[in-house]
């Protein structure tokens, strides 16, 4: 018994209390921008500001504000990675509920989501052990495969520029975006190459400290842009070479923490400044339109939304998907996106496996029982990964939290190319991270 509890006692001590008070920090601030984004009515007609529902709000957040705690205690994977974001994505909508306008069950969705959370979150952070590698690729063919995916990625620029090549300033990027028209195998490869084929390259690069190929990588990321015309084109480069340098600084956990606490942090503190006359009107707002409503606000109003249409429409059954689509009837003729654009006049409004593989796909109630699946997925990608350093993992995946806060979890693992990704974890040769670093 005393073996027990000096064990639990030395699994949270002053690091693991650093961590989460790091962690406590964040949500004091994605709570402040959240109220910063309902005050300004962001979304008319789906959140509107109330005040007297603002000690509930905070209420919903301080209650599930100890989840954090699990943060503290896990050891970094890729599910610790994505777990994190969606834990802020679950008590952004948590906050924003309380201010809703729509009508659904809201006590029964306020169940489900924390229900799910903890589904997802067990097996995401906590089945991390390796798989064992029945193929390794050869060091010498592992240390040519960046140079060969820049190959590969600049072929596929160049293909994709004889289809679409537009500069355009992010004001008009929406209005050429819906023209972009590109063949299905090539819209494949730049979506797999850009998200994930040269964060890859990337994390090996900095990996063998070879920082002139690294800084081809990021270029080659950006000249995806014209292309694609998205703003997570534009804005990889910046976001990988961030996460970069605040590997070097701390370690992976602390990393990705800090990787969603600054950013918003400072889009906060702008919109005050803004609020102040302190610092100009357009660059502070559209920083924090950016960062903190895109980052925090839309994935959590996502949750909002799809519960309100799938209260009152019949379910997918996950028909969204294209495979399943072809061996079962689909009440949806358009992709789900595709219907809440016209139901909500939102835009293209594609959302996390929370709302798709859950909420929209098999209801609130079963939702919990998806997100467990989904968090067996991505605990996969742990167990594939294991053995890899920290901030290798952190890098080659830097993009898809930001991916998988937006879109379905199937289009992630194949459109996206993380399914792709989990593959190159496999097989990479844990020895070649030991040269390195001898």
């Amino acid at each position: 018994m005393n073996d027990r509890v000096i064990q639990l006692e030395s699994g949270f001590g002053w690091p693991q209390a650093k961590l989460a008070m790091l962690a406590y920090a964040h949500i004091l601030v994605c709570a402040v921008s959240l109220y910063c984004i309902v005050i300004t009515n962001s979304f008319p007609g789906i959140v509107g500001f109330d005040k007297s529902h603002l000690a509930a709000a905070i209420l919903n957040v301080v209650a599930f504000s100890p989840v954090v705690i699990l943060f503290a205690v896990g050891r970094f994977s890729f599910g610790y990675l994505v777990g994190f974001y969606f834990y802020i994505m679950v008590l952004g909508y948590l906050w924003l509920t309380e201010f809703s306008l729509l009508d659904y069950d809201h006590r029964l969705a306020l169940a489900s989501i924390v229900l799910s959370a903890f589904a997802f979150l067990a097996p995401a952070l906590f089945i991390t052990a390796p798989l064992r590698q029945a193929v390794v690729m050869p060091a010498q063919a592992f240390h040519m495969m960046p140079s060969v995916i820049l190959i590969a990625s600049a072929v596929i620029i160049g293909i994709g520029s004889l289809y679409n090549l537009k500069l355009v300033d992010l004001s008009e990027m929406y209005k050429y975006r819906a023209e972009v028209a590109l063949p299905g195998i090539l819209r494949y490869a730049v979506w797999i190459a850009s998200n994930a084929l040269l964060p890859f390259a990337f994390a090996c690069f900095v990996a063998s400290k070879r920082i002139w190929q690294a800084g081809i990588t990021l270029l080659l990321m950006l000249l995806f842009y014209p292309i694609m015309l998205t703003k997570m084109a534009l804005f990889a480069p910046v976001w990988l070479l961030f996460l970069a340098v605040i590997c070097k600084l701390v370690e992976a956990r602390v990393a990705t923490i800090l990787s969603f606490f600054l950013p918003v942090l400072i889009g906060t503190i702008l919109f005050f400044l803004v609020k102040a006359e302190l610092f100009p009107l357009t660059p502070g707002l559209v920083y924090f339109g950016t960062v903190n409503t895109r980052m925090v606000g839309i994935p959590s109003l996502a949750l909002e939304v799809y519960n309100n249409y799938f209260s009152a429409h019949p379910l997918t059954h996950f028909c969204q998907i294209n495979a399943v689509k072809l061996l079962v009837a689909c009440v949806y003729d358009e992709p789900i996106w595709a219907v809440m654009a016209k139901a909500y006049d939102l835009g293209a409004f594609n959302a996390s496996l929370f709302a798709t593989e859950g909420i929209a796909s098999v209801g609130l109630v079963l939702a919990p029982v998806s997100a467990l699946g989904c968090g067996l997925i991505i605990a996969l990608g742990n167990r594939l990964s294991s053995g890899l350093p920290s901030q290798f993992v952190l890098l080659s995946a830097g993009l898809l939290p930001q991916v998988l806060l937006n879109v379905p979890l199937s289009t992630a693992l194949l459109t996206n190319g993380t399914g792709l990704l989990f593959l190159l974890w496999y097989i990479t040769p844990r020895s070649a991270f030991d040269q390195t670093a001898a």
